[in-house]
């Protein structure tokens, strides 16, 4: 019996040990998952804003060391449009909009959200000589099945617009999906956002190709075309960051 208890009592030493492998095994390889996929992350989020700025081709696959190099990120306070200091080490505007410190409600709007953060990021873009001249803000808002998340780019005029990039979007294929369609994207460049001081964009049927104050809508997806424009009239509106580009912020 008592051979046989301790042969028992090996094997289930050994099952423990076993165990106990696997899961350091199952753990370091989970930790490391988790680390890749934010660097992924955060090179996907790198690369579609290199793209707003207009340098992919001269990024050449270097999209770090351009946006390094070309590209700075600040923080604008949305109510008053001018630059603050970072708020802390990993600030995010989408997760702080949870915070109750940042969190500012939206009331009047059908942009498909009900709270956002106080603070902003925006990425400035600069040539080799120093001069801005691109403004990339991060926009966010409701389109047929869930929110869609883009960059909207412009001059640093603070009116005309070169790019309106969604690097994340649930939109139904062929027809929501069109707003990665780049000949859809490309009717974007050179459109204004303002007219006299007040929001003039708009997503519309017809064609608009001679109206500097319109896109195209979207063909057989209006709902998503809507959630463009309410997204548009929000973002580049008084609660959005309408008092950081009127006060031309960057040029100070």
């Amino acid at each position: 019996m008592s051979a046989k208890k301790e042969t028992l009592g090996k094997t289930i030493g050994v099952v423990v040990a076993v165990c106990l492998v696997c899961s350091i095994i199952v753990s370091g390889a989970a930790v490391g998952l988790r680390d890749l996929q934010q660097t992924n992350v955060a090179i996907d989020k790198q690369s579609n804003i290199v793209e707003a700025a207009g340098l992919s081709e001269l990024a050449a696959g270097d999209i770090a060391g351009t946006f390094d190099k070309y590209i700075e990120e600040k923080f604008v306070n949305l109510e008053t449009g001018q630059y603050v200091e970072k708020p802390t080490k990993d600030y995010d505007m989408y997760k702080a909009a949870k915070m109750p410190e940042y969190t500012v409600k939206v009331t009047g709007s059908n942009v498909g959200f009900q709270q956002r953060a106080s603070i902003a990021s925006v990425y400035i873009v600069k040539n080799d000589a120093g001069e801005v001249t691109r403004l990339i803000l991060p926009v966010h808002g409701s389109g047929l099945w869930d929110l869609m998340y883009g960059f909207l780019a412009i001059d640093s005029d603070g009116n005309t617009v070169r790019e309106l990039i969604y690097y994340q979007q649930k939109e139904t294929p062929g027809l929501g999906g069109e707003v990665l369609n780049p000949k859809w994207k490309a009717k974007w460049d050179g459109k204004k956002l303002y007219n006299d001081g007040e929001v003039a964009i708009q997503v519309k049927k017809g064609d608009n190709a001679n109206n500097p104050y319109a896109v195209d809508a979207l063909s057989g997806a209006t709902l998503t075309s809507n959630g463009v424009q309410n997204t548009l009239s929000y973002w580049v509106g008084e609660n959005g960051y309408g008092p950081y580009l009127k006060n031309q912020t960057w040029k100070s």
